[in-house]
């Protein structure tokens, strides 16, 4: 197959292809709708439309840009200079591997996927070592954001009594940033030997991590204020040794549901009553859709639990180094690049290994 066809080629993991023309069609379309007299009569719609808009253009001009370089790469190879030869080679690697990124996107094509996460990371059994373990958890996710460019901030952070956290909350912005962290939904596992022993033996220590799209923007749930109790108090540091002389740290709880959720990470109490109702509402909007996939799984006759112990990924540091995915068999010797948020190719490997799951089977 020509090299220049392989930037719309169709790809075997997504079952799917990315159609400029047809793109290009709904750009025209939408540019029509926006010159229109009455387009801003209905400001939320046109709004949508709008950002739309800029998506689309900024998805063509990526994968037109690639296919650019391509055909300057193929008349480049087409003048047979040994001195060029290097950098063609280069520039075919640095190419294969954008479009098996580009490609690996197409996997991403859940309603949320190209939105903005939520992530909780709370401690479980395993006491000191337990809590140690949730903050190092923590520091793996801020490195796995950083890499990306994205932002991430940390609304919320409870520290252990000796050590560590008990829980913390980031809000993570950026492209896919939910597509991704969906994949480290669970228990994550670790086993190493504990520097809070003083007999310096093996543990076990267990966190778990929870995973919203942050859907704020997308869609209106509407919280009745009567059906929330709102609690002030002193926000501390990170390390619980100072306090606040204002009460600006705000915990809501939902009644109906019993969620609490609380931030205290910022300057007013305004400021974070309005963070902890955008945690509260990508919540809200999870459990709703976690009911509809419980009543989906009922009429199918399937039951999926996703109960606290069954991890997903192990990570020991004793008495070998491996960091494994036990849905996927993904494994790794170097666990401390994981550690540091090298955590691409763990997601990467779940997603693939779910969306096989979803093709149909061949005759």
């Amino acid at each position: 197959m020509d090299v220049c066809q392989h930037w719309t080629r169709s790809s075997p993991s997504s079952g799917g292809v990315f159609d400029v023309a047809e793109k290009e069609e709904e750009i025209k379309q939408l540019e029509k709708e926006a010159s229109a007299p009455d387009f801003w009569d209905n400001p939320e719609a046109a709004q949508k439309k709008m950002q739309r808009l800029s998506e689309i253009r900024d998805e063509v001009e990526l994968w037109n840009n690639l296919r650019t370089r391509v055909k300057d790469a193929l008349e480049l190879a087409t003048l047979e200079d040994e001195s060029l030869y290097d950098d063609l080679l280069a520039e075919a690697e640095a190419l294969e591997l954008r479009l098996d990124q580009l490609e690996f996107q197409l996997l991403l094509s859940g309603p949320h996927d190209k939105g903005d996460a939520i992530i909780a990371i709370h401690a479980g059994a395993g006491g000191t070592d337990s809590q140690d373990w949730a903050e190092m958890m923590l520091r793996m996710y801020l490195r796995w954001a950083e890499s990306r460019g994205y932002k991430a901030e940390i609304v919320d952070q409870l520290a252990g009594e000796e050590a560590g956290i008990k829980r913390a909350t980031v809000t993570i912005s950026g492209p896919y940033a939910y597509g991704y962290l969906q994949a480290e939904r669970g228990v994550h596992r670790l086993v190493r030997l504990s520097p809070f022993d003083a007999a310096h033996r093996r543990h076990t220590s267990f966190a778990l991590l929870e995973v919203w799209p942050d859907l704020e923007e997308e869609i209106d749930v509407q919280i009745d204020e009567n059906e929330l109790e709102i609690e002030t108090f002193r926000a501390s540091t990170a390390g619980g040794q100072h306090m606040q002389k204002n009460e600006t740290a705000v915990r809501i709880t939902h009644v109906p549901t019993g969620i609490v959720v609380s931030c205290q990470n910022q300057r007013s109490q305004t400021q974070n009553r309005e963070t902890a109702m955008r945690v509260l509402k990508a919540r809200l909007i999870q459990l709703e859709e976690e009911k509809r996939e419980e009543e989906i799984d009922q009429l199918k006759g399937e039951h999926v639990s996703a109960a606290w112990g069954n991890q997903i990924r192990s990570y020991v540091l004793h008495p070998y180094q491996m960091a494994k995915d036990h849905r996927t068999d993904y494994e790794t010797g170097n666990v401390q690049a994981v550690l540091d948020g090298r955590l691409d190719p763990f997601m990467e490997a779940y997603l693939r290994h779910t969306m096989g799951e979803r093709e149909p089977q061949a005759a």
